[in-house]
């Protein structure tokens, strides 16, 4: 018997084990622009965008002063955050190089844009922005052709809003 997911179905939030709480909150509060919703004791902190009870979960349960997981083990790849227009995209660029936080790479797939970068924990991050569909690009015969070309970061940049 075959079952297909629910087409509404979407992801809710990820939670994260991090060494170092206030550090992480650097990356994902400070840098990031996500904001707290709540403490769970000392050791988590839930936060959203948008009033949301929350997109990502931190804790130091399992992990407080640990190092990161191994490159080269299983686990999480990366946390992808979808911004909802280009110009949001290209803000958080900008804001990323005011930092000088370092990318691990920028891609424009076809059907998105993405910024790549590790938070403090190593863990993998995209910042990442959805091409409308119309715009995705399809063969022929209907298929859908991502593609991993360079992302124009020049380019990206003009759309920044200008304090």
């Amino acid at each position: 018997m075959s079952y297909t997911i629910p087409p509404a179905t979407r992801i809710g939030h990820v939670h994260l084990k991090v060494a170092d709480i206030e550090r992480a909150l650097g990356f994902y509060r400070d840098l990031l622009g996500f904001e707290v919703t709540q403490w769970y004791g000392k050791s988590a902190v839930f936060l959203s965008a948008g009033g949301y009870h929350h997109h990502i979960g931190l804790n130091t349960w399992y992990s407080k002063g640990a190092p990161p997981a191994p490159v080269q083990s299983a686990g999480l790849f990366h946390t992808a955050i979808l911004y909802p227009a280009r110009k949001d995209l290209a803000d958080v660029l900008g804001r990323l190089l005011d930092a000088s936080y370092p990318l691990t790479g920028a891609s424009d797939h076809g059907v998105s844009q993405a910024l790549y970068l590790n938070d403090p924990d190593n863990n993998g991050v995209e910042l990442y922005w959805d091409r409308p569909k119309e715009q995705w690009p399809f063969d022929e015969a209907g298929n859908l052709q991502m593609v991993t070309e360079v992302l124009d970061l020049n380019d990206l940049l003009a759309e920044r809003e200008q304090p």
